[in-house]
């Protein structure tokens, strides 16, 4: 078991800003590759792992892709949102989010991609197993638990798909066209719930977009409702190939790009300050924030514990 130190904490991040070449800040917003954020050596900053759940942790250890093809460590693989979600049962759901931390913890992951709590609109959506219910108060109620639990350990979670992300067909062009009162009375409850009740690590934006604007470009969505309504505290992080214009995703609240573009918009970044379209403070709030995120994962992963 590891007892080094942590390599960061929260209290070096103003001095690290100070620090930061803006080419270093373009590139602490995007990942170091599929999983992992980016690292800097010179300033003593570590990349960490954040990765598949939300039922189980998906890890891979060799080579990595999108949908799980190559080994990833053994790990317990528990019931389903829809399953869980029929059960109707709090403390449940808090000990199969303990127990998701522990594993979670044990692996060196930092946060855990999960849970989601998109409404089930059509038997058709793919992935409505992942999410709890077609009621907002429960999928709210179960999520609340599940995040706590898992964050007890201390790890990570990323609440998603943030927001209006209820079908698979399409989703990385759809726009879904939706009144603000029925956001708010459906589609927006369970996400709120969570964040003002469990503050989550992360919150991951959708791929989709809502009445026109994408959900990782979307200022009302990302800053208004989520951050000054709300209250959220932590990281937004986008969906795994859903940004459109990287800086725009900025100014808007999207802190974290995933995976790495391969320094293709780290360059958009860069080119946005220097040509006055994007705020450097804009650009160092997300640093900030992806910064924290790793310095909060750092006790953690310098303790680890055994899984068991």
């Amino acid at each position: 078991m590891s007892t080094s130190p942590p390599t960061l904490t929260e209290a070096d991040i103003p001095h690290l800003l100070g620090t930061l070449a803006l080419e270093e800040k373009a590139a602490l917003c995007s990942g170091q590759d599929f999983w992992h954020t980016q690292a800097l050596e010179r300033l003593g900053i570590p990349a960490v792992m954040i990765t598949d759940g939300p039922h189980g942790l998906r890890r891979q250890t060799g080579a990595t892709d999108h949908v799980g093809l190559n080994d990833s460590v053994p790990a317990t693989c528990f019931p389903s949102a829809a399953g869980l979600g029929a059960t109707w049962d709090r403390d449940l759901l808090r000990q199969v989010g303990e127990a998701l931390g522990i594993e979670t913890r044990a692996n060196a992951v930092a946060v855990l991609l999960g849970p989601g709590v998109n409404m089930k609109r059509s038997p058709l959506c793919g992935r409505n197993f992942e999410y709890f219910s077609e009621d907002p108060f429960l999928a709210g109620e179960l999520a609340t638990e599940l995040v706590e639990g898992i964050q007890a350990r201390g790890v990570g979670t990323s609440l998603k798909h943030f927001a209006a992300n209820n079908q698979e067909s399409g989703r990385m062009r759809i726009s879904v066209e939706v009144d603000e009162r029925t956001l708010r009375e459906m589609y927006l409850p369970a996400f709120e719930k969570v964040v003002t009740r469990a503050q989550p690590w992360s919150v991951m934006c959708a791929y989709n977009k809502i009445n026109g604007t994408y959900a990782s470009q979307d200022p009302w969505l990302l800053t208004e409702v989520l951050r000054e309504e709300w209250g959220f505290e932590g990281l937004v992080v986008s969906d795994w190939g859903a940004v459109d214009d990287r800086a725009a995703g900025v100014a808007a609240g999207l802190d974290l790009e995933m995976p790495s573009s391969h320094g293709i918009n780290d360059a958009a970044i860069v080119a946005a300050v220097r040509a006055g379209a994007l705020a450097e403070s804009d650009l160092d709030r997300a640093v900030s924030r992806v910064l924290t995120m790793v310095a909060k994962a750092q006790p953690a992963l310098a303790e680890p514990g055994t899984g068991t």
